[in-house]
This record gives structure tokens, sequence and C-alpha cells, in this order.
């Protein structure tokens, strides 16, 4: 643990410089008087760690001194490297940065933690991205979880038993990634018929080690394949188009909407706006524009203005 301790040491003030006793105390959870004893060992095992006093003064390391990460345990790298989400990186026009950055990690390190490290990119994928606009979803299946990554590790064959609409099926996969969308894990697997399938790990009932192991396709790329699967399953949704017009404080909430594609909104009178939308179904559709009352109105297609006229009065004769 003290040695965890004076490694942080010497790294924070290798990344932010100048650092009091107090604020160091404060960063790694232990009181001023235990970071001085550190500071004694520090300076006593070689590290030219020195203090400065004044308002201003605290620890720092002397000018040009380096050290490197060849202490990091491969499990630490292994979390640092799935931890670090490249989309809002990405956002933020500091993906390249973000490779450059693990880039120097890795090569600091030891060759059995870039080894792991390796490893961890190939079969792990993080998709920082919403499915839709939504913060409370709840991590499930987590004990399945930790078997299906074991077996995902030790590249061994798994038995699934999972819930498909009213009945339970069984399959043997060669597990090949995990994938995780927010809360949410997937894994991708090969089956025995040859094609990859992809299984929610929450609406999994059992899994089963199998003794038999697999040597995974060294063409197999699992972020590449995410992609491709992401692609093919918004294609696969059913759309229906309508035109309508609604208030332009109304245009936030409807973007944030599920299942919902709105085209390019144009201003047609004060306060109003004009949009192309793409809804699901024509009764999701329906359901959508009633809950927000006066403050949408349906212009095509007629079935749907037709079907909303239909529940307002269906509604104004319950209150009747």
């Amino acid at each position: 643990m003290r040695a965890s301790r004076l490694l942080s040491i010497v790294l924070l003030l290798q990344s932010e410089g100048k650092m009091s006793s107090k604020q160091l105390a404060e960063r790694l959870e232990v009181n001023v008087r235990t970071i001085l004893r550190d500071m004694d060992e520090l300076s006593s095992s070689g590290v030219p760690v020195y203090s400065e006093r004044g308002q201003h003064g605290g620890w720092q390391l002397s000018e040009g001194y380096r050290t490197s990460l060849t202490g990091i345990h491969p499990d630490e790298l292994a979390a640092l490297l799935v931890s670090s989400q490249a989309e809002p990186l990405s956002d933020l026009g500091q993906l390249k940065q973000l490779d450059t950055a693990m880039q120097k990690i890795l090569a600091a390190t030891t060759e059995a933690a870039r080894s792991n490290a390796a490893a961890v990119r190939k079969k792990i994928h993080i998709d920082g991205a919403s499915w839709y606009a939504s913060s409370n979803q709840v991590i499930s299946g987590k004990s399945l979880l930790a078997v299906v990554q074991e077996a995902l590790w030790q590249n061994r064959a798994l038995k699934l038993t999972y819930q498909r609409e009213e009945m339970q099926v069984e399959r043997t996969v060669l597990p090949l990634g995990l994938v995780a969308k927010r809360s949410i894990w997937y894994l991708v697997a090969k089956t025995s018929e040859d094609e990859l399938r992809t299984f929610r790990i929450s609406r999994l009932l059992s899994v089963e080690v199998l003794p038999d192991s697999f040597t995974p396709p060294s063409d197999f790329d699992l972020a590449l394949y995410w992609q491709q699967s992401l692609v093919q399953f918004k294609e696969s949704l059913p759309r229906y188009p309508a035109r309508i017009k609604l208030k332009q404080s109304q245009l936030q909430r409807l973007q944030n909407e599920r299942f919902v594609a709105i085209g390019i909104a144009r201003s047609v009178q004060e306060g109003w706006l004009e949009a192309d939308v793409t809804f699901e179904t024509i009764d999701s559709a329906c359901e959508m524009i009633l809950s927000y009352g006066a403050r949408i109105e349906v212009l095509e297609p007629a079935d749907l203005r037709q079907l909303v006229m239909d529940e307002i009065e269906t509604m104004r004769m319950v209150y009747l």
C-alpha cells in the first residue's frame, strides 16, 4: 500500500508540478504527517524531491526528472484502457491526444502489461453513445457477466440459455468479445452455424463454461463488427414519416424522444416551426403527438392527422 502511495506521489508531482503537503494529503486521502514521512522515504531512496517554503511553496521534483511507469500493474493498465472512451474525446477534438498518451503509457510498461492491454482492446469494446436519451438504466446479469468474461479470456466455448419470446433457447457459442453500451453489456459470439451473433447479457438465464477451447479468428475486429451491427439495426427499424408543425420551445424535447428522427426545422411563423419527422409506427406517432397537446399539429399524412383527431374526440367524450 505504501509503495503504491509513494509512486502516486511521484506521478502527481510529475504531472501537476508543485504541490503542498495538504494538497497531496487530500488527493491521496491520508494526513499531512503521513505525506511528510513519505517525502523522507522518497528522498532517502534517491528520488530528487524537495520543498520550497513560503506562501507559494510546496513539494516538487528536480527539473528534468522523469519516472517510468514500469511499476503499473497489468490489470490497472487494462482498466485504464477500457475506461478511456474515445467518442467523447473525439467530439472534443482530443482523440489523437488520447492515442498518443496511451502509446506513451504502453511504451513504458512491461511486456506482460502490454500483452494484457492488447487483449483487452481486442476483446472489450466500450460504446459511449446512448441508444436513447436515458440515464436510468440498471446493470443486470453481473454474475453471468463475470462467467462470460472468464470464458472470453480463456478462449473457452460457452453454453448459453436465454429467453426468446415465450421459449427458452440453448446455444453453444464461441465468445469473441464483450461490448458495453452505457450500462448494458452484450456478448459477441460465433454460433455453431459459423454466424456472428450478439446476445444481451441481462437476457441470459444461465451460462456454462465448456472444457472445449478454441482459437479466435485473427481477422475479427470487435469494434468494426459492432459499428456495422449498429448500422444494420438502425436500418431495420420500422419508419413512419410525417410532417408536423410545433412550437419552437418544444423542439429540444422532441429531439430527445426515443425512436424519432427530425429533419431540418423551418420557421413558418413567430414561435412555430415546421419539420419532417420519422416516427417508428403510426400508433407510436399518435401517442407521442397527443402528449404534446396543442403544441404540435400534424400536417401530413392524412391518416395520422385523422387518427389524432379521433383520439381527441374520444377523450372529449370521456370528459362530458
